[in-house]
This record gives C-alpha cells, structure tokens and sequence, in this order.
C-alpha cells in the first residue's frame, strides 16, 4: 500500500463522525455524510474505487440501498458502465427477483430487476458499509439469479468486529476503511 494510499485513507477515516446511540443505545453509528458533504473527500472516496477496478474489466456496478447508491453512480459514471440497484421490497417497478435476508430484529426481502444484470455480466456490487454481511450477500444473490459474474463486493467502511467478511467468504471483499 502507497504512502499516498495510507494517506487519503487516513483523511477519509478521519472525517466519519461517530454518532453514540443511534439508531438505538448501545450502537455507535460511523456517520459518512462529513465525506459526502466535502467535495474534495467525496472524490478522494470515489476515486479510491474507480483507480480499483478500471482495469478489472467491469460491466455493471449493483449499488445496494441506499448510500450504496451515492457510490456506485458516481463510479459507473466514472467507469462508463451501467448501474443497477438493490431495493427493498416493492421499491422496483419492473419484474424483479427476490431474496430474504436476516436482519439484526427480523427478515427483510431485496429485489434486483430481472434484467440487472446480463448473465456473464462482471460486477462489482458497493455500498457504504459492511456491518454483518447480511445485506451483501442478498445482493450477491440477486446477481447471481440473474448469472452474473461477480468481480468484487466494495464498501467504503468496513466494521471488523462484526465479521461481515466472514459471512461472504465466498466472494472477494473489498474495504477501504477498516474498524
């Protein structure tokens, strides 16, 4: 890792804010909106992603909701690929597949519209953070139903402790701030 790598990292980990209690007590929640609301920070992060995989021959980004969207449409413009996304259920007007995943208090179903992602299709699915993987890998799913190939999960933060990575063993991580 360059020293220059080591040091925008260190500019972006420096600006997320810590928010005790939220959503709920007990949770320290990594607030990215001081990078998003600094120009110059948000290009740093979205430049970190597109120097990433410009070369990695990437044909679609899947952006999870809904920070996740902030970063892929930003890095699709930049790569001139095509965007998809993941929402919740009943968000996606066209025929979509579905998956549940595992929330921390109950279920959840996401949904990919059918035509996403193009079977053989490279992507590289982002969102903001990676907490437990539950999120992710419903993703992951879903461009998978549709046969496409999955190049790398990408997330901004990473939140170690809660071993996220774990969960998606099966597919190649990346993170470019690590808690």
């Amino acid at each position: 890792m360059s020293t220059s790598f080591k040091s925008a990292i260190e500019r972006l980990k420096g600006s997320i804010r810590d928010v005790p209690d939220f959503p709920k007590p007990g949770i320290v929640f990594k607030d990215i909106t001081p990078i998003l609301s600094d120009g110059q920070l948000f290009r740093l992060a979205v430049t970190i992603f597109s120097e990433r995989y410009q070369r990695k021959s990437v044909e679609r980004i899947v952006a999870i909701d809904a920070r996740g969207f902030i970063f892929g449409g930003a890095l699709a413009h930049y790569l001139g690929v095509g965007l998809s996304i993941v929402r919740k259920k009943g968000k996606l007007p066209y025929t979509s597949h579905q998956t549940e995943y595992e929330l921390e208090y109950g279920k959840g179903t996401l949904e990919l519209h059918i035509d996403g992602v193009e079977k053989n299709q490279r992507v590289v699915i982002i969102d903001d953070l990676l907490a437990t993987g539950g999120t992710a890998e419903a993703a992951a799913k879903l461009v998978e139903k549709c046969g496409g190939e999955i190049v790398e999960l990408a997330f901004l933060v990473e939140l170690n402790f809660l071993k996220g990575r774990e969960r998606l063993e099966k597919y190649p991580v990346f993170s470019a701030i690590s808690y």
